[in-house]
């Protein structure tokens, strides 16, 4: 993977975990405390852990399929191969975290914050960032379905070697987003990339978008 944190904000950097206690628990609860615990193999299907704070914990080949983790904090954690569909992480907090590999078939995030987020070789059918505030984030070898962030602050957000089939940013503010690394399908809210990085092709791509925002018709030579 590419060494870029997007820009010259708050850079992702690699998660060192300390010594962690296996969990052995029958289920999550919500408004409980997780602090450096290893959860692996498990099945959270359907599971509440809203209001909860993970630090220093390793979910590893974890179904989180319909699992809520609304206002979750979590925090300096480290995601190995989860996967699932319908995970609620609405309004949750991110911080100095790593999500590598897996696979999330909707992943609900309106209102959350990122910042020094690493993720890594992940796929998403549905990333729904509404809302959310993403800061010194770093999407590397993703596969993106749709990615919505629309209404969403991006500051230092950088896709290396991602394909994302659809993006929308409309109404969002972005600064130092590099989409130059992306293969984008569908681009929804050309009228907010100011402050988005693009290739020389993605510009080419992109201009008949531009043109109709500005205004302008273009004519055959």
């Amino acid at each position: 993977m590419a060494n870029t944190d997007g820009g010259k904000g708050r850079q992702a950097r690699p998660i060192s975990l300390p010594e962690l206690t296996d969990f052995v628990e029958d289920s999550l609860e919500s408004s409980r405390d997780y602090e450096a615990i290893a959860f692996a193999g498990r099945d959270f299907t359907g599971h509440d852990a809203s209001d909860s704070r993970f630090l220093d914990c390793l979910l590893e080949r974890c179904c989180l399929e319909g699992a809520s983790l609304r206002r979750a904090r979590i925090i300096g954690c480290v995601l190995a191969d989860v996967y699932g569909a319908g995970v609620d992480f609405a309004d949750s907090t991110w911080r100095d975290c790593e999500v590598t590999g897996g696979r999330l078939g909707a992943m609900t995030m309106p209102g959350a914050t990122w910042v020094g987020i690493r993720v890594r070789g992940a796929r998403f059918g549905y990333a729904n960032l509404a809302g959310a505030r993403l800061d010194g984030v770093v999407f590397a070898n993703c596969e993106i379905g749709a990615f919505d962030a629309s209404s969403a602050q991006l500051r230092s957000v950088a896709f290396v070697d991602c394909t994302v089939e659809e993006l929308n940013v409309s109404e969002a503010g972005l600064s130092k987003v590099d989409l130059s690394g992306a293969r984008l399908g569908k681009l929804v809210g050309v009228e907010s990339l100011r402050g988005a990085i693009v290739g020389h092709q993605q510009l080419l791509d992109l201009a008949p978008l531009l043109a109709a925002q500005l205004g302008l018709e273009i004519r055959p030579d």
